[in-house]
């Protein structure tokens, strides 16, 4: 199906969204993801990004809407549209939403593609609206599709028995010992936070943001980005920080220190955030991807399944679509050949093939930061 294409005939209107309080009630009533509200389209407009938020109406109702993240591309494809964990809306609705939401976009911006990764499960009705909407799935993912979501409407106790014996032991003890749980509440424990985390990266070998990125997060997002902290002595030793809407707690980072380590106090601090946003009212905690790392190890022992989102779905919007495709697979064998292989094959050819390869290399590296 093009752009072009009706998927549904009724007539919706899109309007931009200018309100903070209006948007933020507009997730909140479609039970949104945290990744959708005003303060995340705020933190990455302060980095590289465009946000302009689209209401979808139907005669008049709010049908759904989605907070659409622009991303300057090379010339000239423009740029990329995004919606992250988006659209705002059932997955019912999808294909009407997605459909005018597209619209808006080619129509306005011209970007050269829209990618959605939205917050559905795999196999839900939100799947058949896409396609019908003209998005085909694509490999070329930002955010990871398996997860671990845990269902905070369960109790205390049906929580604490999905986890692995040696887990829970590890839990009790921290709760039992001198190690004190609590959100954190100044910019001096925000900053000792980030020197975790830095801490952290170094010895896991992944990379960050600078600290800047960050203290915008804290800035922007306020309540709404909740970090939870073990303390000893008074001093952070651990964390694990949330985005958090009126449903879904979205874990978005997490550290611990040396001292952390020898009081395995990453447990405990993790299990305090479940029970924080079960308290906060949050009824879905996503602990934010699974690989085959030892991250990923560590949080599949606080539960035994495993979840699947939808994944990543990917609608032309331009002529130029195919220069932009091309150019993904290129792009992520030029990445994990190395930087310098990457910029030796865009200097060794002027061809279409080459310039697809730079660009597309460029668009991968642009995306995810």
């Amino acid at each position: 199906m093009t752009p072009d294409s009706h998927p549904q005939t009724r007539e919706l209107t899109v309007r931009e969204c200018t309100d903070r309080a209006a948007w933020d009630a507009l997730v909140t009533a479609h039970g949104g993801h945290p990744l959708q509200l005003w303060g995340w389209g705020e933190l990455k407009a302060a980095h590289h990004w465009r946000t302009e938020r689209l209401i979808v109406g139907d005669a008049g109702r709010p049908l759904g809407g989605a907070q659409v993240l622009y991303r300057a591309l090379p010339w000239p494809l423009k740029s990329l549209a995004y919606l992250s964990r988006g659209p705002v809306g059932s997955p019912e609705d999808a294909a009407a939403v997605l459909d005018a939401v597209a619209r808006h976009v080619r129509t306005t911006r011209g970007s050269v593609a829209l990618v959605a990764e939205p917050d559905w499960d795999a196999g839900s009705p939100g799947e058949q609206g896409l396609a019908s909407a003209g998005f085909a799935r694509t490999d070329s993912t930002i955010l990871i599709p398996r997860t671990l979501i845990l269902d905070l409407t369960q109790s205390e106790d049906e929580l604490m028995a999905a986890m692995s014996r040696t887990t829970r032991a590890n839990v009790r003890k921290n709760l039992k010992g001198e190690l004190e749980f609590r959100k954190i509440a100044s910019d001096a424990e925000l900053e000792q936070v980030l020197a975790i985390y830095r801490e952290t990266a170094q010895r896991a070998g992944f990379g960050i943001h600078e600290d800047r990125y960050y203290r915008d997060i804290w800035r922007f997002l306020g309540e709404d980005s909740p970090i939870v902290a073990a303390f000893d002595g008074g001093e952070v030793v651990a964390f694990v920080w949330i985005a958090r809407s009126a449903g879904t707690a979205f874990e978005l980072y997490g550290g611990v220190n040396a001292a952390g380590q020898k009081a395995r106090a990453n447990y405990g601090v993790k299990w305090a955030a479940f029970t924080a946003m079960k308290a906060d009212g949050c009824t879905r905690y996503d602990l934010n991807g699974l690989l085959n790392d030892g991250i990923s190890d560590f949080k599949k022992q606080f539960a035994q399944h495993e979840d699947l989102l939808t994944g990543t779905w990917e609608l032309p919007l331009s002529p130029l679509y195919p220069v932009y495709a091309k150019g993904m697979p290129l792009a992520r064998r030029a990445l994990q050949e190395g930087r310098k292989a990457a910029k030796a094959a865009v200097r060794q050819t002027k061809s279409a093939a080459g310039q697809a390869r730079g660009v597309a290399g460029r668009v991968r590296r642009l995306v995810r930061r």
